[in-house]
């Protein structure tokens, strides 16, 4: 006879095999190969003064690894501090608020400042971490076409004909992670200044990519009281963590009630010193900047050349596929010559859109570009006979 536990087990085992069978089990993958697949955008995860920045820390002696509490005790750093100020300058903020990592920050503002009564607008591929804190949230939610500006105001417009009375927060990313399109912002800016509604943006893959020296596609619309952006640093930075920047008094709500600032651990003082390296680069070497935009334009001419297709015109370029276990064989296939590409499966992407996520970096070049569209090409027409 199974004792409790290993009864309660079974539903685990089960669970597992459901995924196997539906081509969904997941598992972890060394990285190895030509780097397609990194969000390491601008190659500063490995790039030299970031690593001096943090030797030098180091070697001043006055740098802790841990900050060893959360920042209402005594993890407040003067990293954190510097950071959040020098970050709310570049990005012509009021004011910047630094969280351990992009998901945290988009659960920690969904979490607190939405109040019950308000109404959330999600596109409907926005992140896993913002349908998280939606659902988490005191406020109700609800799902707006993809890109589709009239969706989003529709959908304002019947919360109100049915007594909505509160704030109206629309959310989306600049550039979505899976399909590497991006919003349509001007618009969506309009909207919310006509319903008196707070936008807020994610800027995971376009800050330090787009808007002049990285600053992001939100940048236009700067010092707006009723903009709030995220800007992860663990992509384009080379680094960990995430700001969140908005007017002072969201500011100060967060950390006087959000409950994953309060309650955690502050991010380590050497990210902060990383992140503000990053910063100085964006600042001083725009050319990493325009490289990777010479890099990208010279992917998608490579890719039409070829005559293969690609919704996108960014950095992420999705391949798609259809078929669960076809995007991964042929992603096995690329991986088996040398190419880190991952296949994404539903959930991560709607059912039956399983593809190829091809990232463009500044770890790869135009040689690296075209052997893998090569590769791409003839493993495409291999399976496809």
């Amino acid at each position: 006879m199974k004792s409790n536990y290993a009864a309660k087990g079974d539903v685990y085992v089960a669970g597992l095999q459901a995924l196997k069978e539906a081509e969904r089990l997941r598992g972890l993958t060394p990285r190895a190969g030509v780097d397609f697949a990194s969000n390491d955008y601008l190659a500063l995860a490995t790039a030299p003064r970031i690593k001096n920045a943090i030797s030098a820390a180091l070697e001043a002696g006055k740098t802790p690894i841990g900050a060893g509490g959360s920042r209402l005790l005594r993890g407040n750093c003067e990293e954190h501090e510097r950071l959040e100020a020098e970050a709310a300058q570049f990005f012509g903020a009021e004011t910047a608020l630094f969280f351990g990592g992009g998901y945290v920050a988009n659960f920690a503002v969904l979490t607190t400042l939405p109040q019950r009564g308000d109404l959330l607008v999600l596109d409907s591929l926005v992140h896993a971490s913002i349908h998280e804190g939606a659902r988490a949230s005191r406020a109700d939610f609800r799902i707006s076409i993809h890109n589709d500006p009239q969706s989003v105001e529709s959908t304002i417009c019947e919360w109100r004909a049915n007594g909505g009375v509160g704030r109206v927060w629309i959310v989306v990313e600049s550039v979505y992670s899976m399909d590497g399109d991006f919003a349509p912002l001007t618009d969506l800016v309009a909207i919310a200044d006509r319903h008196d509604a707070f936008l807020m943006i994610d800027e995971a893959h376009a800050t330090g990519v787009y808007g002049e020296r990285g600053r992001g596609l939100s940048a236009p619309y700067e010092k707006r009281e009723n903009l709030l952006v995220v800007h992860t640093c663990g992509k384009a930075l080379g680094a960990a963590g995430a700001l969140v920047t908005a007017q002072r008094v969201l500011r100060d709500f967060l950390v006087n009630r959000c409950r994953p600032f309060i309650f955690a651990t502050a991010p380590s003082p050497l990210m902060a010193v990383a992140v503000r390296e990053a910063l100085l680069i964006l600042r001083e070497e725009p050319e990493r900047q325009q490289h990777l935009a010479n890099l990208v334009a010279f992917t998608h001419r490579e890719i039409r050349a070829r005559g293969l297709r690609s919704p996108s015109d960014s950095q992420i370029v999705p391949y798609i596929v259809g078929d669960n276990a076809r995007a991964m064989a042929l992603a096995s296939a690329l991986q088996a010559r040398g190419f880190d590409i991952r296949g994404i499966r539903p959930p991560t992407v709607p059912a039956g859109t399983a593809r190829l996520r091809i990232s463009i970096t500044l770890n790869v070049g135009e040689d690296d570009v075209r052997l893998m569209l090569d590769a791409l090409k003839e493993d495409t027409r291999s399976w496809s006979q």
